[in-house]
């Protein structure tokens, strides 16, 4: 048994690490601030003799004894991390320091959530983890963009300076159940719109690329990665390198709600990526043979079930 400390606990992917965790016979320790993280999530674990959960935001020290963290925390939609923007990019950074020394002081290992969005609008397709990107300091979506780098630096330099024990993961787009129902990212925005019967909004043409992961297959490469050989630190791409635009997207959320909802084109967000795709060779190789195994079509009808579920029962 080890003792595990996960920091956006209460959130859509920290949720499932804590149930997967738990029920490899581990002690894990919930942490949230419940910003767009949620009771609802974990309430299913409360009961479990080795769960806690523990209010708190890591923007503030934080004091425990344990074996692993995986520090998830940080609101990883647009609509909720441009919200506000200096709390967020606080979360990335202030967050990485504050858990950083806490593996320093205890001698945890310690796995950093990291994302796609490092690589901005990419000019290299698809995406290595070679690659540095292509981000703008300065726009609507640097809070997140800039604050996830930030913490993959310091991740890095408490690793050289410290020898504490890191790894680096960059998660590329996720969806599944316990996602908010108005979390504004495609995938939840078209089930939601579709089950409704609204309008489908699609941003330009829907020409735009996206690679959609299902959860389940995150946390198995979560896990993998923090339980890698000694020495591989990464960064590594944890993603799905199946490619889909978005119309192709909004046209089988329709076919498997049986909707009559009717596709719209609003303009562009700032700084929206064009491609997003992983290369992920180097998890392959790294992480025992870890590939995606849950296609669309099937992770798609799970969290249809969810989102349905949660409208008909007035929690949407």
């Amino acid at each position: 048994m080890k003792r595990i400390l996960i920091t956006g606990g209460a959130g859509f992917v920290g949720s499932h690490l804590c149930e997967r965790l738990l029920n490899e016979g581990n002690e894990v320790i919930c942490l949230d601030n419940y910003f767009t993280g949620s009771k609802d999530n974990i309430e299913h674990l409360m009961d479990h003799h080795y769960f806690e959960l523990v209010r708190h935001d890591i923007i503030n020290p934080y004091m425990i004894e344990v074996d692993e963290i995986y520090n998830m925390a940080c609101p990883a939609s647009p609509v909720h991390y441009q919200y506000n923007p200096i709390k967020t990019i606080k979360t990335s950074v202030m967050g990485a320091i504050n858990m950083l020394g806490l593996a320093k002081r205890v001698g945890a290992k310690i796995l950093q959530a990291s994302t796609s969005e490092v690589y901005g609008d990419p000019s290299v397709h698809p995406q290595p983890e070679s690659y540095w990107g292509n981000v703008n300091p300065i726009g609507l979506r640097s809070c997140y963009d800039e604050g996830k780098r930030c913490a993959e630096t310091l991740f890095m330099d408490y690793h050289t300076q410290n020898e504490v024990a890191i790894k680096i993961i960059r998660i590329f787009n996720t969806y599944g159940p316990r996602m908010h129902p108005k979390d504004g990212r495609v995938v939840s925005n078209f089930i939601m719109q579709a089950l409704k019967g609204d309008d489908i909004t699609i941003f330009g043409e829907g020409t735009q690329t996206r690679s959609f992961q299902y959860v389940d297959d995150l946390v198995e490469g979560t896990i993998r990665m923090m339980n890698s050989r000694d020495g591989f630190v990464g960064p590594v791409n944890i993603g799905n390198p199946v490619e889909f635009t978005m119309l192709e997207l909004a046209e089988l959320v329709i076919e498997l709600t049986n909707s009559k909802s009717k596709i719209i084109h609003l303009p562009l967000p700032q700084d929206d990526p064009m491609q997003r795709k992983p290369v992920i060779d180097l998890a392959y190789k790294e992480l025992n043979g870890w590939e995606p195994k849950i296609q669309l079509r099937e992770g798609l009808g799970k969290t249809i079930n969810y989102f349905d579920g949660l409208i008909k029962s007035n929690k949407a």
